[in-house]
């Protein structure tokens, strides 16, 4: 069984747990040390026993609990070369124990096999991440800047997907933001529109995942309703829902639930 859940990060998938029930792996660290540990004490897990933390770029929402994770439990730590290097550069305390993985290749990680793939977004050399079992596959991509083969390859027989819904285009054109806001948001190099990630969330269903969970989802420019409303159009519109197919929104501000393949 393998089991997903994200943890109190204010855009829903900035610090996401991933477990087998023995192996457990932490994706990204964007909240705090002290944060991560309270989610994982209402899991029941001891922040002693993750195995390891995977980062999928350096972006300070994404990292922001790492070192003080690291300083109190020594952790191995996952990512891309490019990434590495902003993170050694940022963190020098970390340069003993980051384990650089291109993008394109894969690893071990306890009892978990992990595979890598490169994705799009405006960081030095982001990367998504697909863990398995061996019997399951949960996928994981946030911080999208445009939906690219090398993902979809990356997400194929998933049957657990964190996939990214990030912003209403037309609320974004018509919101009082800043250009250069705008111009992030709209212009294909920073996250997915709720409409991109429902693109996404398809391909992923019609590859055989069963458990969509939306994520990254943007206070200032985004409801978990209307993503979860263009989604959902999306994959109806597909074909009648099949049974055992689920999509949900992951919380902001809340630890689970505990999703499971």
């Amino acid at each position: 069984m393998l089991t997903l859940t994200t943890l109190a990060s204010g855009s829903s998938g900035n610090c996401t747990l991933l477990s087998d029930g023995e192996t457990h792996l932490l994706l990204d660290a964007g909240i705090s040390c002290r944060r991560i540990c309270t989610a994982l004490a209402a899991l029941k897990i001891a922040p002693e026993s993750l195995s390891a933390v995977l980062i999928t770029h350096e972006h300070s929402d994404h990292i922001s609990g790492l070192a003080t994770l690291h300083k109190r439990f020594q952790l191995p730590i996952y990512t891309s070369p490019g990434t590495a290097r902003q993170l050694c550069y940022r963190i020098a305390a970390l340069e003993d124990v980051v384990r650089p993985c291109p993008p394109g290749n894969s690893f071990t990680a306890g009892g978990l096999d992990i595979e890598t793939f490169p994705i799009s977004h405006d960081a030095a050399e982001p990367m998504g991440f697909a863990v398995s079992d061996g019997n399951r596959k949960a996928a994981l991509v946030t911080d999208l800047g445009v939906v690219t083969e090398a993902v979809r390859r990356g997400m194929a027989g998933a049957q657990l997907v964190l996939v990214e819904a990030n912003h209403d285009v037309e609320w974004v054109r018509s919101g009082p933001y800043p250009y250069y806001l705008k111009e992030r948001i709209l212009g294909r190099q920073g996250h997915l529109s709720n409409e991109d990630g429902g693109a996404l969330a398809l391909g992923a269903v019609q590859s055989g995942a069963r458990t969509v969970v939306l994520g990254h989802l943007s206070r200032e420019n985004n409801t978990p309703q209307r993503a979860f409303n263009a989604v959902n159009a999306i994959l109806s519109a597909y074909g009648p829902r099949e049974a055992g197919l689920t999509l949900s929104v992951a919380p902001r501000d809340q630890t689970g639930p505990v999703y499971t393949v």
